[in-house]
């Protein structure tokens, strides 16, 4: 197998038009903004709770439906579903390897992970319009 040098291709993936797909690293990118992102989101989400422990019912109720609580948990709610589900896709396209069980997986963890973030930002919203 030759390969010019300018070519990152062999010969049999030209004859086969199995080239770079351009996308190889844009998962790997979102999933690395997204942990930075949610390094202070987590910590200011620990605090927040932290700071609820032992308070009444009205007053964490309050609290949480201030505007710029609510705005901090839905930035660290909407960081984590798409971070976990980044993740979940890394991990069944590396792990799973029937092509039918790998797009019902995919679908499956995508399915859940829009479910679980349209009920969490469902309770903030209800929360913060109270």
């Amino acid at each position: 197998m030759s390969m010019q040098p300018n070519q990152m291709r062999t010969d049999l993936r030209r004859v086969r038009y199995l080239g770079s797909a351009r996308s190889g690293t844009t998962g790997s990118a979102h999933m690395r903004l997204t942990s930075l992102a949610l390094v202070p989101l987590t910590i200011g989400f620990v605090w927040l709770v932290l700071s609820l422990v032992g308070k009444p019912y009205d007053v964490a109720l309050h609290t949480l439906s201030q505007p710029l609580p609510a705005i901090f948990l839905l930035l660290f709610i909407l960081a984590s579903v798409y971070h976990m589900q980044l993740g979940m896709r890394t991990i069944i396209e590396d792990y799973v390897h029937g092509e039918h069980a790998k797009d019902w997986s995919l679908a499956a963890s995508l399915f859940f992970c829009f479910v679980v973030g349209i009920a969490c930002v469902y309770a903030v919203m209800r929360l913060s319009f109270l």
